[in-house]
């Protein structure tokens, strides 16, 4: 706020804004009150809108209710909104009005109309209402939807030879030239004062359409690392797992790859052309990196290309989400079925390389030009400080890492040798590379008295283990003293429930045969309960 009257006063003068511009008012409104207003208006609005639905229920369900509900609802919620002087109690009325007059709009344009029809009616509606609201924040919600709503409506009913999957990848840089557009636009054509205010509209609606664009581009691309462990593979996870051989042998895929490049290809030349300071080796090798992954990675070209664009155009905190949205991308990789394991690694494991060596060859670059600069001495002491960070960090990494090493080896050594019975609806199967989903026999009241996850320590069960080996979970521990044949074993907690140390045998690539007869699992277990699944026995506890 210190800065906008300066930055007025200049468009003033470049003539980029009217003579008679006003800078807006500080509306004074403290953030605790606001968030309170508005929970009172919700409150309000929920039973007022439920007596409407008792009254009018029928009226609405049938013909043309919805529509007029919805375009009144809509209407004067704009008319609210667009509004600077209303009490901030009606201003946040206005609200789930608006939602829920979108909303009534949207059941019935998708009740009478085809997916693709009603999606795009939905669409242009969402922007003209951002279009007339007087609130930032909500055009870029809004505008958010509108970027969805187009999605959907790009996605055909009939695929026409297409996967779900790629189809869901043209409709999401659709979304992306859409974005492209209007950016032009704005920048091209509205810069004159006279039409700021219809630019300023364009950024936040665009600005929120852009968000939905790289939300749903890393979405398309799946869960990213460590992440899909927990969560699950997500969207194009799931759907690469019945399309990877179709899209590998396809031309189908091969033109999402290539697309993918040309877009990287594409941001890396022109923002070389915008910013002369990036024309040196380093970063066209840096631009050269981007460009490969982009092939191995269909969605990663286009985000490169919206994270160019936003840095170009100084808009750091799109960049900001441009680049988490690429990182994940990069992170998703790992569990694309399209490519083996290995290849996939070795395509990390370069692309790490070379952004290392140049990550190190860039300061021994600049260290002759900075030497003539009066502080170059601080530069050169905080280049050490970094690299002894580094180093520092890394040691660190190989301590922790060796010494969980150590203890699972010590475990594996002097653990007692204990298996547990696969239930026999055990959901094995391949999924995310080559692992086996295990599910192993836990009586249900068990699982019923765990409790949640909020808990002080790691709950224990109870098992008795027979003259083979063979455990069998029997109770919670509640600290009660222990049978000569019983155990106990700590259980892990993954995905919101407690499991018996893990849910997943991870094996090498193209074992999936070797491990389908398995019955057991094997555990080392030491006396406090710690355990460690080992392998997997066969029905006769023979070794697989």
């Amino acid at each position: 706020m210190n800065r906008l009257p300066r930055i007025v006063q200049a468009a003033v003068a470049q003539g980029l804004l009217p003579a008679n511009v006003a800078l807006p008012t500080n509306e004074g409104r403290p953030w605790p009150v606001v968030l309170l207003t508005g929970l009172g208006a919700w409150l309000a609005a929920v039973p007022l809108l439920g007596v409407v639905g008792l009254l009018f229920g029928n009226w609405i369900r049938g013909g043309a209710g919805l529509y007029l509900v919805g375009v009144l609802l809509l209407a004067g919620a704009v008319v609210v909104l667009r509004s600077r002087d209303v009490p901030l109690f009606v201003e946040q009325l206005a609200v789930p009005a608006l939602l829920v007059g979108g909303g009534s709009l949207g059941f019935g344009l998708m009740r009478d109309l085809s997916t693709s029809l009603g999606a795009t009616l939905l669409c242009i509606i969402a922007l003209g209402a951002g279009a007339g609201i007087a609130r930032p924040w909500l055009r870029v919600l809004l505008g958010a939807a509108a970027a969805v709503l187009l999605t959907v409506a790009c996605v055909p009913e009939r695929g026409g030879g297409f996967t779900l999957t790629q189809q869901f990848w043209f409709a999401w840089h659709v979304c992306l030239a859409v974005w492209l557009g209007a950016a032009w636009v704005q920048r091209s054509v509205l810069t004159d004062g006279a039409r700021a205010g219809l630019a300023a509209v364009l950024e936040s609606l665009g600005a929120g359409w852009l968000l939905a664009t790289l939300a749903g581009l890393a979405w398309w691309s799946g869960m990213t690392f460590l992440v899909g462990a927990s969560l699950g593979g997500g969207f194009a996870g799931e759907v690469l797992r019945d399309t990877a051989q179709r899209r590998s042998l396809g031309w189908e895929g091969v033109a999402l790859q290539s697309a993918s490049l040309v877009l990287a290809l594409g941001a890396a030349l022109w923002a070389a052309r915008q910013w002369p300071a990036l024309r040196n080796w380093c970063n066209g090798g840096v631009a050269l990196v981007l460009i490969a992954l982009a092939w191995f990675m269909p969605a990663l070209g286009g985000v490169c290309l919206a994270l160019g664009y936003c840095v170009m155009t100084s808009r750091w905190r799109l960049a900001a989400a441009a680049a988490l949205a690429a990182a994940w991308i990069v992170g998703a990789f790992y569990y694309q079925l399209l490519w083996p394991l290995a290849t996939k690694s070795l395509v990390l494991v370069a692309a790490g390389a070379l952004l290392g060596g140049l990550a190190w060859l860039t300061p021994r670059q600049s260290a002759g030009q900075a030497a003539s600069l009066p502080r170059a001495t601080d530069r050169a002491n905080a280049r050490r400080g970094s690299r002894t960070a580094i180093a520092l960090s890394a040691l660190a990494t190989l301590l922790v890492a060796n010494l969980g090493i150590w203890q699972k080896e010590d475990l594996i050594a002097n653990g007692q040798q204990v298996y547990v019975e696969l239930a026999p609806i055990d959901p094995r199967s391949l999924m995310q590379g080559d692992f086996m989903r295990l599910n192993f026999r836990v009586p249900g009241d068990v699982r019923a008295k765990v409790g949640g996850l909020l808990t002080a320590q790691r709950p224990h069960v109870v098992a008795r283990r027979d003259g083979r080996g063979v455990a069998t979970l029997l109770r919670i521990d509640e600290g009660a003293p222990l049978g000569a044949d019983e155990l106990r074993i700590e259980l892990t907690p993954k995905a919101g429930h407690w499991i018996l140390v893990s849910d997943a045998w991870f094996f090498k690539e193209g074992d999936a045969k070797r491990w389908q007869a398995a019955k057991y699992g094997e555990f080392r277990v030491e006396p406090g309960g710690r355990a460690l699944l080992v392998g997997l026995r066969g029905e006769n506890l023979e070794a697989l």
